[in-house]
């Protein structure tokens, strides 16, 4: 592979399969054309798929990960309480979002590659009534994986009324979520993550409950874009392939959509489920026998579909990137504020992982070994 032409192995952007670019490059097509109407259906009905719901309310509408936190709008009003478990930059953010549109957030915090206890969340939620408690699946700045499964059974079991919000912005695709079993009511994602598709599509998934609380709110919605009496008409309308407008979709990214899931939801999503784990299990094996340590602190609390890694003493970011990119392999920098120089992170998933032909992840590990070696590195 060409030092041009460099293989994208950040926490996302991913690796795009062909088959989706090529659905990129579909001619122009109207909105409501009758040919594209039933792939927006479709694919709203197979986001429901992938997110193992039947029930649930998907929005697929243009815009970046972080819209699906502004979303969040439609459920909150001024002065709720909101807390936030918070695993890395991207709690810092959420919250940030929310106290925009007036929430009062709690931050129960953890310490860097770790989450909090399922006895401090008890706690947490014993102590005060909250309207929505919110959760990073994945932290992209740590690599931390949350266990939403059990901070909902938690959650729900001291307030039954509490909404339970995941930002699967880099888990969706990657990691296991099981959105009807798990009683979760909110998950949001974007495009360019686990689902391999180009950025620019804003996911989120509603629980029937959640969309019954915003029915339900004393308040306007204080956002016209994210106004989910919008846009709620018309994810109902497509899905009964029917056109409807309120703002034009972006046609050639659901086309591009519709052909990843449905390359996703050909197979059982345990199958999915399951490669990420044993490639991102093995990554961090390779990882241990290279004599790095990653910021993640447990097997149970590192994510699948990234790995955030602490730069080994000697070695800086502006020497290990420039290294690797020159060998045809892209990774990232830190992100977390407080050690944003100290570490590297890589992304493991989506074709880079269902796919062992193409050897993406073998290209990284060898294209990092060699790296730190050129870099004067040698394990203790």
């Amino acid at each position: 592979m060409s030092a041009q032409r460099k293989l994208c192995m950040i926490p996302g952007p991913i690796e795009f399969h062909e088959d989706v670019l090529s659905s990129m490059a579909t001619p122009a097509t109207s909105h409501v054309d009758p040919l594209f109407v039933p792939v927006f259906g479709e694919a709203i009905e197979m986001t429901r798929k992938a997110l193992l719901s039947e029930k649930a309310q998907p929005f697929i509408v243009s815009g970046s990960g972080t819209l699906g936190w502004d979303m969040m709008v439609n459920l909150i009003e001024a002065g709720d309480e909101v807390l936030i478990l918070n695993t890395g930059y991207f709690g810092d953010h959420f919250a940030d979002c929310l106290e925009t549109y007036g929430a009062k957030t709690t931050h129960l915090r953890a310490e860097i590659g770790t989450r909090p206890t399922n006895e401090q969340i008890k706690q947490a939620v014993s102590a005060k009534k909250y309207k929505m408690v919110t959760v990073t699946h994945v932290d992209t700045s740590t690599g931390v994986l949350s266990d939403i499964k059990s901070v909902a059974e938690i959650v729900k079991a001291a307030s039954p009324e509490t909404l339970v919000v995941v930002d699967g912005v880099c888990s969706v695709g990657s990691e296991e979520i099981r959105f009807d079993e798990w009683n979760l009511d909110i998950v949001i994602t974007g495009s360019q993550k686990g689902l391999g598709v180009p950025p620019g599509l804003s996911l989120v998934i509603a629980s029937p409950y959640a969309i019954e609380v915003f029915k339900n709110r004393k308040t306007p919605v204080q956002s016209y874009y994210s106004n989910w009496n919008k846009w709620l008409p018309i994810m109902q309308s497509y899905e009964a392939r029917k056109p409807a407008y309120f703002a034009t979709p972006a046609v050639q990214l659901i086309y591009a959509l519709h052909t990843s899931l449905k390359q996703i939801t050909s197979q059982p999503m345990e199958v999915r489920f399951a490669k990420h784990y044993q490639v991102a299990s093995n990554f961090r094996k390779t990882i241990k026998d290279l004599g790095l340590k990653q910021l993640a602190q447990c097997e149970e609390c590192s994510a699948n579909g990234m790995t955030a890694v602490w730069l080994p003493e000697g070695v800086t970011i502006p020497q290990l990137v420039p290294a690797l990119a020159a060998k045809g392999v892209q990774i990232a920098g830190g992100l977390h504020k407080d050690c944003a120089t100290q570490y590297f992170r890589i992304g493991h998933m989506g074709i880079s992982v269902m796919d062992d032909e193409r050897k993406h992840i073998q290209k990284v590990v060898d294209a990092l070994t060699s790296s730190l070696t050129d870099l004067g590195y040698q394990k203790a």
